[in-house]
């Protein structure tokens, strides 16, 4: 049903659609929601097509698709900060799917495809960042393999501050 394939420049506006959208519902009652009502498609694709054209990027982006076009968007790459243990990691940057289609293998798929991906550039483990908060989240990448390994951030957002959990796993 999901055709996963690498981002193009055409995918721009649709997977800042998806970010948008995707941070205004799973991060309603969490989120300040003068936060979320602030972001807007066009800033963030304005953004985004900035990152999209740095020859020095290191992430990685996918696209699902379906009949009805962009569906889910993943970023992946490098991990950003140092984690305890050996093998080389990798890290899940951002993973979002339109809210009308949450629970139908999206993010699944993406998350998949990006684990091979990973896989075959040599990367051994795997660590993301998910608010304490979003549980629908957190049992999802726990159904994935994921645990959270005790680690854990602050980020503020409009005055609020919110924590961030880091998962780990190994591939």
């Amino acid at each position: 049903m999901w055709q996963v394939q690498e981002m193009n420049e055409a995918d721009i506006e649709a997977v800042s659609a998806i970010r948008v959208r995707g941070w205004q519902s799973a991060y309603a009652g969490i989120v300040p929601q003068t936060y979320l009502d602030a972001m807007t498609v066009d800033s963030d694709a304005s953004r985004r097509r900035e990152w999209f054209g740095d020859p020095h990027r290191q992430s990685a982006d996918l696209v699902a698709h379906d009949a009805g076009g962009p569906a889910g968007w993943i970023s992946y790459g490098p991990c950003r900060d140092e984690v305890p243990g050996t093998g080389r990691a990798g890290e899940v940057y951002a993973l979002y799917v339109r809210p009308d289609v949450i629970g139908r293998g999206a993010g699944r798929a993406l998350l998949t495809a990006a684990h091979a991906r990973m896989r075959d550039q040599g990367f051994e483990r795997l660590v993301l960042w998910v608010l304490r908060d979003n549980h629908r989240a957190r049992r999802f990448y726990e159904r994935a393999g994921y645990r959270a390994d005790g680690a854990a951030q602050d980020d503020v957002y409009d005055g609020r501050t919110l924590t961030e959990l880091r998962y780990r796993r190994r591939l």
